[in-house]
């Protein structure tokens, strides 16, 4: 298998400072839309929620940085008002090898990244380039492993070099192959298992706390139920294979993350074979996905894309109401929906984005008996909440940073240029 390099120093990024000189001190309203603003205070403090939250569960926290993809906001995520952590997930090798060219790894404020898929073959000689760089640091990289293959994969590969050292493995919750899995792992030269990672994505569907308890307590009773059958097979080999001790059960999304809680904890009713860890990405942004679980309100989301109207259609909307235009579509909002089936809501007015193409999308009124309020006014600017902020931002060169302390959040106190590429 031919192997591939991530060209992290390659690319040329957007000059934070070019654009700082550019930009700060602005009033939103000067920038060109579409934008993405992100809400600092805010930001910073659903980070310092989570963390209390894993605090609460008596668990660790492992912050995933897939969602906004800087430097700033995941040192954001790691150090907060309430607590720290040293341990990431990445989503891609460019996110990981950002977190390197940003100097987290070189001042301690990143120690443990996860790579968050299972091992490509063709990208094992670049996670073991990163594994070293980590090295240097007292760092450590993790892998997933979900198929006998990739274990046989990095045995390969790791045979092949002067010094061959173990990649530590987590694992997706138990399946067919489980009991074959776990023994390929644990005799494995190349490998050392770390623990068990599971994620409820079918919790974006929760629609209450009582619910999303319900996808936590199912992913804690699905990893403690992998580590209890991984520590059978180890009682019954042969040899002392290279594990953590204890195991580390990795669990959460977001919705679950938020439902995690002293009461939630003290619910769990076995016995843990593993020591928790809370994982989660969206919440320090949060978006309607996240609105519609109701664990967090309109208040709490920390990203905004600033549109402006470009034309106005009287009485072509349902049954006889307005129609607007604006100068966003599905670049930059992506065109994922939720149960809410729209693509966003306007920020204080009663207006909904409804349809969209690539560069413009159609705003309705929300309510049929919102018609009888003023017409937006073409040039008018307006703050729209889309459906997911992951796929939002990727859209973005960079985003526009305001603190609600610094001018009451009305002009530019900063620039953060999202790592690109994978």
């Amino acid at each position: 298998m031919l192997q591939t390099k991530t060209p992290v120093y390659l690319l040329e990024r957007h000059n934070k400072d070019a654009l700082l000189s550019a930009f700060s001190g602005k009033p939103l309203n000067a920038l060109r839309t579409p934008a993405l603003v992100v809400d600092r205070k805010l930001f910073a403090q659903n980070c310092a929620n989570m963390h209390r939250k894993a605090k609460e569960w008596g668990a660790q926290f492992r912050a995933h940085l897939k969602t906004h993809k800087t430097a700033e906001g995941a040192t954001l995520q790691l150090v907060s008002d309430e607590d720290r952590t040293h341990a990431v997930i990445v989503s891609t090798l460019m996110e990981a090898w950002e977190v390197v060219r940003a100097g987290l790894v070189a001042n301690a404020t990143v120690k443990d990244i996860l790579y968050g898929l299972p091992v490509a073959p063709n990208k094992i000689e670049d996670l073991s380039a990163l594994r070293r760089e980590l090295d240097k640091y007292g760092g450590i990289v993790r892998l997933l492993v979900d198929h006998p293959d990739q274990v046989k994969f990095l045995e390969e590969f790791e045979a092949k070099q002067g010094a061959p050292t173990r990649c530590r493995a987590g694992l997706s919750p138990a399946s067919k192959e489980f009991i074959f899995l776990v023994r390929a792992i644990l005799k494995s030269p190349a490998t050392s298992l770390h623990g068990f990672y599971g994620h409820a994505g079918n919790a974006y569907g929760s629609t209450s706390l009582p619910e999303a308890s319900l996808y936590l307590s199912g992913e804690v009773e699905s990893v403690n139920a992998a580590a209890k059958n991984a520590l059978e097979i180890i009682s019954q080999l042969d040899v002392e294979p290279s594990v953590t001790n204890p195991f580390v059960l990795s669990v959460g999304s977001t919705p679950t993350a938020h439902a995690a809680s002293a009461e939630t904890r003290n619910a769990l009713s076995q016995v843990l074979n593993g020591v928790l860890e809370l994982h989660a990405g969206n919440y320090p942004m949060l978006d309607l996905q996240q609105q519609h679980t109701a664990l967090i309100d309109h208040a709490r989301i920390s990203q905004r894309v600033r549109a402006t109207v470009i034309s106005y259609y009287s009485g072509r909307g349902v049954g006889g109401t307005d129609e607007a235009m604006i100068d966003a579509g599905g670049i930059a909002f992506s065109k994922d929906t939720g149960p809410s089936e729209v693509f966003g809501e306007v920020i204080g007015r009663p207006w909904v984005l409804s349809r969209i193409s690539q560069e413009h999308g159609i705003l309705t009124r929300s309510t049929l008996t919102s018609a009888n309020e003023e017409p937006l006014k073409l040039g008018t600017i307006v703050d729209v909440i889309g459906q997911h902020a992951c796929m939002i931002a990727a859209a973005y060169p960079w985003y526009y940073v305001v603190d609600p302390d610094v001018d009451d959040g009305k002009t530019v106190v900063d620039i953060w240029v999202p790592w690109k590429g994978w």
